[in-house]
């Protein structure tokens, strides 16, 4: 199976299955020296674990990370780092009438004709358990952005269609999923995830724009059906002079003009030495790169494909049959999914950092000073 590895500088590849002994990930290209620990891991694995309320799936799996390898006495090595999440409380008995059935909304048939086999424990590789491993991954890639004082956080906005950005909204939401919960239903919803501090310049003109590698990060999510960067489809429908982010020269507070004649025209003294956008419909990428804005990625999730609800599908035998999923499964998956769309984001941020070392002389002298 390819396509486990994503990054090009600062990769991670996850292995395991959802009902196998473990999950796990390997990251490859995170800078030596950053002190690393299990605690820093932790925060994020709590938002992402399940059983957590009644909106939830019932699984119990506490989520501890182990760190097998790249640190040592608290510091990452430079070496790849190993982590794996044990599985403790599966139920496979619950997928076993689903061995030759393919479930409406899931990549089962997709699986079973590309390798003529799949594993119906939870779907495998497929399940969204797997997005522990990314999470896991994610929390390094925060730490090292922390460092450089850039901060990734992402939010849910919007469930079952409803703006869950007000109090009244969060509740008359979880009414709602608990209603469709009841139904044996499910629903689905909008994650915003924001980038603040984020370098200009960062990112590729041509095929490795960073709004595409971004999309690339969490459309790779499971139950993810599309990504927005800023306005979106609503760009499509603005006029030019609506959608256009303009530029402002910025005096930077410790630059004061010497001189009335200079408060006229900073430029002679070279006064100016920040701009910034004048809106940010383009949500902090431009041409494929950052322009030092916000940079705001939304991500739209289906409603969660297992369901009791009875359903209509085949077997591999050709057979026409109603279907009601058994096990446990959450009524939306978006509560969860947070932290993942974060994750997902800081890497992909931290990976495109690296590259951007590269990308002029005096980068590198700054880094390889001829002394």
């Amino acid at each position: 199976m390819a396509g486990n590895t994503f990054g090009k500088f600062f990769k991670i590849t996850t292995f395991g299955e959802s009902h196998g002994p473990a999950l796990g990930v390997v990251i490859d290209g995170c800078p030596a020296g950053l002190p690393l620990s299990v605690e820093d891991i932790r925060p994020y694995m709590e938002r992402r674990r399940p059983g957590q309320n009644a909106r939830t799936t019932a699984r119990k799996e506490a989520d501890e990370v182990e760190i097998l390898s790249g640190v040592f006495e608290g510091k990452t090595t430079g070496t790849p780092i190993a982590m794996i999440v044990r599985n403790t409380d599966q139920h496979s008995k619950d997928y076993s009438e689903l061995a030759h059935v393919f479930r409406p909304g899931h990549a089962d048939y997709g699986f079973y004709q590309k390798y003529g086999f799949r594993d119906y424990r939870g779907g495998g590789r497929s399940s969204g358990r797997e997005t522990l491993a990314r999470v896991a991954g994610g929390a390094v890639a925060q730490k090292v952005l922390s460092e450089l004082g850039i901060t990734v956080d992402a939010e849910v906005t919007e469930i079952a269609g409803i703006d869950v950005t007000t109090e009244a909204g969060r509740e008359a939401a979880e009414e709602k999923v608990l209603e469709v919960k009841e139904e044996q239903d499910s629903v689905g919803g909008v994650v915003t995830c924001f980038v603040n501090n984020m370098p200009t310049g960062i990112g590729e003109p041509v095929f490795d724009k960073l709004d595409a590698r971004l999309s690339q990060a969490v459309m790779s999510i499971g139950a993810v059906k599309a990504v927005e960067i800023g306005d979106g489809v609503k760009a499509s429908k603005s006029r030019g002079s609506e959608d256009n982010d303009g530029f402002e020269a910025v005096l930077l507070p410790d630059e004061e003009p010497d001189s009335a004649e200079d408060d006229e025209d900073p430029y002679q003294d070279g006064g100016y030495e920040a701009f910034e956008v004048t809106s940010n419909h383009a949500g902090g990428i431009l041409g494929g790169m950052s322009d030092g804005a916000e940079i705001v990625i939304r991500a739209y999730f289906k409603p969660t494909p297992s369901i009791a609800k009875p359903q209509k599908t085949a077997n591999e035998n050709g057979d026409n049959i109603t279907l009601s999923i058994k096990g446990r499964h959450d009524p939306t998956v978006v509560e969860r999914a947070n932290v993942v769309v974060e994750c997902m984001v800081a890497i992909t941020i931290l990976d495109a950092l690296l590259e951007n070392m590269g990308a002029r002389m005096d980068y590198l002298k700054e880094i390889y000073p001829n002394e």
